[in-house]
């Protein structure tokens, strides 16, 4: 009896997982030079903490609905 292991679509999950992390750190990478190019360390810097202050507030307002929901 032979056993099956994990299967083509597992594999091809975890490459699409793979191969949009990747466009997702290069577009990340390119908005950021473009940001330092144009408006140098500073609004380079406050672009990237505005884009991470938008993440935590929508997964704030994720983890605030899910306990609501909860309760």
């Amino acid at each position: 009896m032979e056993e099956e292991g994990l299967g083509a679509g597992f594999w091809l999950k975890v490459f699409g997982v793979i191969l949009l992390g990747g466009l997702g750190i290069f577009l990340a990478f390119v908005l950021f030079e473009r940001a330092w190019y144009r408006y140098g360390f500073l609004g380079a810097s406050i672009l990237f903490c505005a884009v991470l202050l938008g993440i935590a507030y929508v997964s704030d307002r994720r983890s605030q609905r899910r306990y609501e929901d909860v309760a």
